[in-house]
Formats: structure tokens, sequence, C-alpha cells
């Protein structure tokens, strides 16, 4: 449906005669009345605001786990420095600790994964 100015006149009240002889009325620009029931619209906005405040608490939830295993982690790695740090102070004092002996025959038994990489590439 094609439509047509009718005159400079017309163009103030924004009419337009389309080419079956009718007159319309040209859209108003802008935002439209709201034709939504005003509940509607704050149960809409009550239900998004809950399942934000869940996201978030899930996402608390999520960090709060990150952050107690990276403290087991922390605590486990000084634990095993403190380990090393006797059995180096032992080997200085010229006795060596059998747990020493015994984890340098378990690396020693474990095939060495860096040599099998160089010699791929020569």
């Amino acid at each position: 449906m094609k439509t047509e100015a009718l005159s400079p006149e017309d163009t103030k009240d924004k009419t337009h005669k389309t080419t079956d002889g009718k007159v319309k009325k040209a859209a108003k620009r802008g935002r439209k009345p709201s034709k939504i029931d005003m509940k509607a619209k704050l149960e809409r906005s009550r239900q998004s605001a809950r399942e934000c405040r869940a996201r978030k608490k899930l996402r608390y939830q999520y960090l709060e786990e990150m952050v107690a295993n990276r403290e087991k982690t922390i605590i486990a790695r000084r634990q095993e420095l403190e380990k090393l740090k006797k059995w180096c102070e032992e080997i200085d004092a010229g006795t060596i600790p059998p747990q020493a002996v015994q984890m340098a025959r378990q690396v020693e038994a474990e095939p060495e994964e860096d040599d099998d990489l160089l010699s791929d590439d020569e």
C-alpha cells in the first residue's frame, strides 16, 4: 500500500492518502504507552530480582569452594615444604633420612617424560 503526502498543510497533522483513496494517519514516533498491566510488570520485576539473587548466591558458593580448595592446597604445600626443609637440615648434618632415600628410588624408577619428548624432535 503506497502512501503520498496530501499537501503541505496536511503534513502538519501527519495524514497520508493511500492508493486506495483512504486517508491514513501516520504513526507517532517514540515510546508507545504501555498497555501491560502494572501488577504483571511488578511481578516480573520481583521474579527477575529473585533469579538475580539466586545466581549471586550460587556464584558466591562457587567462589567460597574455590577459596577453600586453594587454602587446603596451600596448607599441603607448606607441610611438604617443611618436610623437605627438615630433610635438607638432616642431610647438611650428615645423615640421610630414610624417606628421602625412598623418594629418590621412586623418582629413579619413573620413566622420564622430558627425555622422550626431546628425542622425538631430533
